[in-house]
């Protein structure tokens, strides 16, 4: 099973904690197949003074949707996430989306695959985009590169270096 993982951030030093992340996600996953290049974004959603830095990862893996939940939040919470103080978005250290599972349409009280805004945030759609442009989503019937010359966010969104 391929699964797309979003990783982002925007408190602390984010890339070296997503760098951490990464390293815990290989433990159990395996090397990705393909990582994208870091983007660095306006807040999308609420204000916040630091930008974030988001990466999008292809892992395979013979772990179930809900294991692979199990695991991203784990490694968030060992990267420094803390519980939400509010019922909106907030800056934070790490945060990991599980944004497709191969085709799969997941609706489960923990776990919406593909990830529900995704189509929404051009900080989702270009890291996946410069690599997986053709990808199909599942529910739209569209591919990366079309959600995001359909994508109505104009937040700034910049490649901040390659992978």
């Amino acid at each position: 099973m391929r699964c797309w993982i979003l990783l982002g951030g925007n408190m602390g030093e984010v890339k070296h904690t997503m760098l951490r992340a990464v390293d815990m996600l290989v433990e159990i996953l395996g090397n990705p197949l393909v990582q994208s290049g870091y983007y660095q974004s306006e807040p999308w959603g609420f204000d916040a003074k630091q930008l974030f830095i988001n990466q999008v990862l292809e892992f395979e893996t013979r772990l179930l949707p809900l294991e692979v939940l199990d695991l991203t939040q784990k490694v968030e919470r060992q990267c420094g996430r803390l519980a939400k103080t509010n019922s909106g978005y907030e800056s934070r250290y790490l945060d990991i989306d599980l944004l497709f599972v191969d085709a799969l349409v997941i609706a489960h009280p923990r776990l919406e695959v593909p990830h529900p805004r995704l189509h929404l945030r051009r900080f989702t759609l270009l890291p996946l985009a410069e690599k997986w442009p053709e990808l199909i989503h599942p529910l739209l019937n569209l591919s990366v590169a079309e959600l995001l010359k359909q994508c109505s966010d104009d937040s700034q969104v910049s490649l901040l270096s390659e992978h």
